[in-house]
């Protein structure tokens, strides 16, 4: 993309098993994402805690489908899901209660993630090493920060599955008609 981003948030990454996520943007907290692993090291959810807001929740959904998360409030709002369909492509979707999104592999040789919107193309992306202590998200598009942090949730736990390059032209229109078919 040769636009600039209109936003960028710094993420600051502690621990190993059940690591710290500090995000902040020019230097400013905005939050703290908690992810929480069960014993067998599986991730069952995580905690966003902003500074000024709402705090919201990341589980786990039922099922045998990688990336089957939901996002809540504290409240219990229900604000998005996510599910990758197959677990041989490494594409999210996600529901939000509008049009879906997607979250696929950077193009190229480059680790990361791109959030798309299936018109407008892409609306972010979720960059870092696989192995680093830092990452950073740059926002091309007017999004919630609720969207943003279930974005970077779902992005940073397979950081390592965009080791291999994502596709060179993503197709906006191509997860409509996917969505449109799973629903058939």
């Amino acid at each position: 993309m040769s636009e600039d981003p209109t936003q960028t948030i710094d993420v600051e990454i502690q621990g190993l098993w059940s690591s710290i996520h500090t995000l902040s943007r020019a230097g400013e907290p905005l939050g703290v994402l908690s992810v929480q692993r069960g014993s067998k090291g599986l991730v069952e959810g995580a905690r966003y805690v902003p500074a000024k807001g709402e705090v919201l929740l990341l589980r786990r959904d039922p099922g045998l489908l990688r990336s089957q998360f939901s996002l809540w409030t504290e409240g219990r709002e229900w604000l998005g899901s996510a599910l990758r369909w197959n677990i041989f492509k490494r594409e999210i979707v996600l529901h939000t209660g509008s049009k879906p999104l997607r979250i696929q592999p950077l193009s190229g040789l480059r680790p990361g993630w791109t959030l798309q919107a299936p018109k407008t193309g892409e609306m972010a992306r979720i960059l870092g090493r696989p192995f680093g202590r830092r990452a950073r998200i740059e926002v091309y598009r007017r999004l919630d920060m609720e969207l943003v942090v279930f974005a970077y949730f779902l992005g940073s736990m397979i950081l390592i599955e965009s080791l291999w390059p994502g596709p060179a032209d993503p197709d906006p229109a191509r997860l409509e008609r996917a969505v449109e078919g799973a629903g058939s």
